[in-house]
């Protein structure tokens, strides 16, 4: 029964979603040119409800996403599972070591991997060392995607959430950068100011 709830709030997640998707005037905006090859993708917690951005840019790319092992991280998984993204569950803090090879094998086999830099629990806009840590291991860029709506509710979570309101015109951002030669501090400061450029307040 309780798996039963956790998939029924998902579809629930999922069908909201998809709405708030297909009613939003959506403007695409690629601030550096995006090839074919694989990245890192780097996107915070707070915007993750429009992951479905992910499919415009890769509809056929193999993809996983690093997900916390916490119950809320089971419902995130399901909804993925609708996007034929592949859930990895583990965190810094619980079940890193075994996500961490899952996420290297991923990586080694040609996926694209999809992290929160600033999850699961925050702080919000923090840059943990996973995501430049993975980049390095892969001698892969990263990709980074962030949107503004110009109507959204905001929750009053640790990170908090965005929801865009029906019907909004939503602007998403999508770029990419090289950390190529850069040390672990230089590379978390670099991805942290380009990810901010299109964030929330």
């Amino acid at each position: 029964m309780k798996n039963a709830g956790l998939s029924i709030v998902a579809f629930i997640i999922y069908l909201l979603m998809r709405s708030i998707w297909y009613s939003a005037r959506r403007e695409y905006h690629y601030l550096t040119p995006i090839g074919d090859e694989q990245h890192i993708i780097a996107c915070w917690h707070s915007d993750l409800l429009m992951i479905p951005i992910y499919r415009v840019i890769r509809p056929k790319r193999s993809a996983s996403a690093i997900i916390s092992q916490h119950k809320d991280g089971e419902i995130v998984a399901k909804v993925l599972s609708y996007l034929s993204i592949k859930a990895m569950r583990g965190s810094t803090r619980k079940g890193a070591k075994r996500v961490l090879l899952e996420a290297i094998r991923a990586i080694d086999s040609g996926e694209e991997l999809q992290i929160s830099p600033d999850g699961p629990k925050g702080p919000r806009y923090h840059i943990h060392d996973g995501v430049i840590a993975l980049a390095m291991r892969g001698n892969l860029p990263i990709m980074t995607i962030g949107y503004r709506a110009d109507r959204y509710w905001q929750l009053k979570s640790w990170d908090k959430f965005v929801i865009p309101k029906p019907f909004a015109k939503i602007d998403f951002y999508i770029d990419t950068l090289s950390i190529d030669g850069l040390d672990m501090d230089s590379a978390k400061s670099l991805l942290h100011a380009k990810m901010l450029e299109h964030s929330l307040p």
